[in-house]
């Protein structure tokens, strides 16, 4: 089986050099081994993501001169297959409702002082929700209240133990080879809420295992976001691929780069007359 590579970008707004230095290497790896290269659209994300931005991804990614094979896995079309991976630890006893809105969990967390955060830097959840009983959730549920739904990551990694990945990449501070799995670091996170059946934790792993994906190859920002995918890959018994974390192209901040800064995107250097060797000379693959 040849190896199957994968670029997958969310169309909430426009793509930048950012993009297109993840999108050329996956094209650029897959073609150097006889790969494939699929494209995933991860548009679970209602409120921002537009049929507009899509149209926009195609264009600009033929307009680099990226071919992809279809049909286009579109995550909001597969919701159901998020459901059932869901239900296979709902059955495992590992997921827990919890009610408190942003700002509550926000409060309590400014009461204790320096609380853990997780690596993206949002406070590990303080509430406890786990502890309630089955049938107040069960009240609270059929009451109309909003809701996440949580994975209990202390009883999820009693059950799988120690787990690596293998790294032909690098993280933030040069991690490759065999890197050890650490999803602790983030706590209870959400798989799902109310109004979304699922939440890119879980819709990322159910998807490169359904398009058969063998190496995972995206930005550093995601490093860490591994952990808690090798998890969930051992828990709903599914394959776990190669993972290439590449460096991140930033702003003269030193930030990484936002789909909001027009100085960067595709379609702003495409109208000032540069061309795809020019943005393959600007992201380093020149």
């Amino acid at each position: 089986m040849p190896p199957v590579f994968r670029f997958a970008p969310s169309p909430n707004g426009h793509l930048h050099l950012g993009h297109a230095l993840s999108a050329l290497l996956n094209a650029d790896l897959a073609k150097a081994v006889g790969g494939r290269l699929l494209l995933r659209i991860e548009d679970i994300d209602e409120t921002r993501c537009r049929p507009e931005y899509e149209a926009a991804i195609y264009e600009d990614l033929g307009w680099l001169g990226l071919r992809w094979e279809e049909p286009v896995r579109r995550q909001s079309e597969h919701y159901a297959d998020y459901r059932a991976a869901l239900a296979r630890l709902e059955a495992m006893g590992l997921v827990y409702a919890s009610f408190e809105s942003r700002a509550e969990i926000a409060a309590l967390v400014a009461g204790h002082g320096n609380w853990p955060c997780d690596p993206d830097g949002g406070p590990l959840y303080p509430g406890s929700a786990a502890a309630m009983t089955p049938a107040e959730r069960e009240r609270r549920i059929a009451a109309g209240a909003p809701y996440a739904l949580r994975l209990d990551m202390g009883a999820a990694i009693a059950r799988a133990g120690a787990l690596v990945w293998n790294e032909t990449g690098a993280g933030p501070s040069g991690e490759t080879g065999a890197v050890a799995a650490d999803p602790a670091a983030w706590g209870d996170v959400i798989l799902a809420r109310k109004e979304t059946p699922t939440s890119y934790h879980l819709a990322v792993v159910v998807d490169d295992a359904a398009q058969d994906i063998t190496d995972v190859v995206r930005g550093q920002d995601l490093f860490q976001a591994t952990s808690v995918h090798r998890l969930l890959q051992h828990l709903l018994g599914l394959p776990a691929p190669r993972y290439h974390h590449h460096r991140l192209i930033l702003d003269t901040e030193g930030r990484k780069l936002a789909k909001s800064t027009r100085a960067t995107g595709l379609r702003e250097l495409r109208a000032q007359g540069r061309t795809p060797a020019d943005i393959r000379r600007l992201v380093g693959l020149a």
